[in-house]
């Protein structure tokens, strides 16, 4: 069996895991969810969030992925392969392989959309309509899903220039590219979110927006929905439950630290969010003040944040030929370190699986990834995008962690790996790790997925109506129609645009997990390593 690579320090491997959970989410989406959710108050189920779910599975993941040295697919099955008569479980970790790649064809768009902002940032060259600019100018939005529009050209030579990127990266091999790259990326990351922090801070109006923030409003912790928002940023912000920090654990050397590493990489993913809360609504009370509203007008999420709201407030600061580029080269480099994790997962688990040689695999991922990633540089992409995403999200990303959970923590004893993880590290981990991962996480995961699912099932035809007819009563305002169609999420769209664009993406993952397990791969996939 050739011999696995390993990441060449203890610090590349924590900066390397810091940078596949540090990602566009932990910049637009911490903020605004710490707002909705009780300001200062949500910091509370937050952190509550991370000590008993978010660190205590990245323990967990780092052990298996060290002690069993493979990808999620590899691991899963060496984990069943000593025991006779049990049911193989191989195909968890193929439907976190396949989450995994459906996610690598579309964050890669949004990273070309922050890499052109960032040029265009040096002119504000999205004018003063930075809405209209967006959805109309620069994405070319068409009318519907099925509408394509033909190829948005500059946004697709954006996309061949991270695609590229990623392959040099990846083709360099883990301790020559990955952590080095990382070793490149975090300081630079962390450097210019500081910059940019302390020059917001220093705005006029910016404490009001920090009040907006973090105000505590205690009586939120009374609402089961903060909680399980609390639970879900960390979840999808960590970037556990899909097989990255498997596979990246499977790297580490025979020696060393699991559960301080799980901390160290928990602790700077949450202290960078909270860092970026800041650093967002400082500007956004800036610009509240300059245009005469509350923050409450201007604040907002997701995509709309990153490329309308914050491009008008760069627009009425000093010196937006500096923020600017700095901003959005600050969510390239967020963006570039997560996708090269989420594409190592998927080559590591091919390589591990087959044999194949990892250069030949880098390659040919890469370029069948830009081929299928090329449906989002269409005029319709966004649509596409804002389906994919959320049904990964809800039936792909949260289902597949809480089986991941159930199997390790009630049908493999928990006792194992922790009594492995132990001996390796400075301080060990106890009870508490047990309860978190056998009743807390399940219980609290288990109760998002049905609410996710009941969601969905229960929108209804009149909630589709009401929807259609609001959009159709501001037809006659253009764009804002695309915004709004946006805005109210994937349960306003066409039934056939989700069955097309969601459900048979998340059934088709489910089933083609199963094949991937039948096909015959190399016998090394399936040995026990020996600890």
């Amino acid at each position: 069996m050739k011999e696995r690579q390993q990441w060449g320090s203890r610090i590349g491997f924590i900066l390397a895991a810091v940078g596949s959970a540090i990602g566009l989410g932990n910049i637009w989406r911490f903020p605004y969810q710490a707002y909705s959710n009780g300001g200062g108050a949500f910091l509370i189920p937050y952190l509550f969030a991370m000590l008993t779910a978010g660190i205590p599975i990245l323990i967990l993941e780092f052990g298996l992925g060290h002690k069993l040295k493979g990808g999620a697919p590899t691991v899963f099955a060496r984990l069943t392969s000593r025991i006779k008569g049990l049911v193989r479980f191989e195909w968890i970790g193929w439907w976190q392989i396949l989450v995994a790649v459906v996610i690598a064809t579309y964050y890669v768009i949004i990273i070309a959309w922050t890499l052109s902002y960032t040029f265009l940032s040096f002119t504000q060259g999205w004018g003063t309509d930075t809405s209209t600019f967006f959805f109309s100018d620069f994405l070319k939005l068409s009318d519907n899903p099925f509408s394509m529009g033909g190829i948005n050209w500059p946004i697709l030579a954006a996309l061949a220039a991270v695609w590229g990127i990623g392959w040099y990266i990846l083709h360099s091999g883990v301790s020559k590219g990955i952590e080095l790259a990382n070793k490149i990326f975090m300081p630079t990351l962390i450097v210019m979110i500081l910059f940019l922090t302390f020059r917001s801070l220093t705005l006029e109006g910016a404490s009001a927006g920090l009040e907006w923030l973090f105000k505590p409003d205690f009586s939120k912790l009374a609402d089961i929905k903060v909680w399980t928002s609390a639970y879900g940023q960390i979840f999808y912000s960590m970037s556990i439950g899909f097989a990255i920090m498997i596979t990246y654990a499977s790297y580490l050397p025979d020696k060393s630290d699991i559960v301080n590493n799980g901390f160290m990489t928990g602790l700077l993913n949450c202290g960078f969010s909270i860092l970026s809360g800041i650093m967002i609504f400082a500007i956004l009370g800036y610009m509240a003040g300059a245009q005469g509203v509350g923050v409450d007008e201007v604040v907002g999420a997701g995509i709309g944040l990153a490329f309308v709201t914050i491009p008008q407030a760069i627009n009425l600061m000093p010196a937006p030929w500096l923020v600017g580029p700095l901003f959005f080269l600050s969510l390239t480099i967020a963006g570039l370190s997560s996708s090269i994790s989420i594409n190592e997962t998927v080559i590591a688990s091919f390589v591990d699986k087959f044999g194949f040689n990892r250069k030949k695999t880098v390659t040919v991922f890469c370029v069948i990834g830009f081929l299928v990633s090329t449906v989002y540089a269409t005029g319709a992409g966004l649509y596409i995008l804002d389906i994919v995403d959320a049904f990964i999200n809800n039936f792909g990303i949260l289902f597949v962690g809480l089986v991941e959970i159930l199997l390790l923590s009630w049908i493999f004893k928990l006792d194992t790996f922790k009594n492995y993880v132990n001996p390796l590290s400075d301080f060990p981990v106890g009870r508490w790790w047990n309860f978190c991962l056998r009743v807390i996480t399940p219980v609290v995961l288990g109760s998002i997925a049905l609410l996710s699912l009941a969601g969905e099932l229960n929108i209804g035809a009149q909630t589709l109506v009401d929807k259609v007819n609001g959009l159709e009563a501001v037809k006659d305002a253009g764009i804002t129609v695309v915004k709004d169609q946006v805005a109210v999420g994937y349960s306003g769209y066409d039934p056939k645009a989700l069955l097309a664009y969601g459900w048979s993406v998340v059934l088709g993952i489910f089933l083609l997990s199963f094949v991937f397990q039948r096909i015959k791969g190399v016998k090394s996939h399936d040995e026990e390593v020996a600890s």
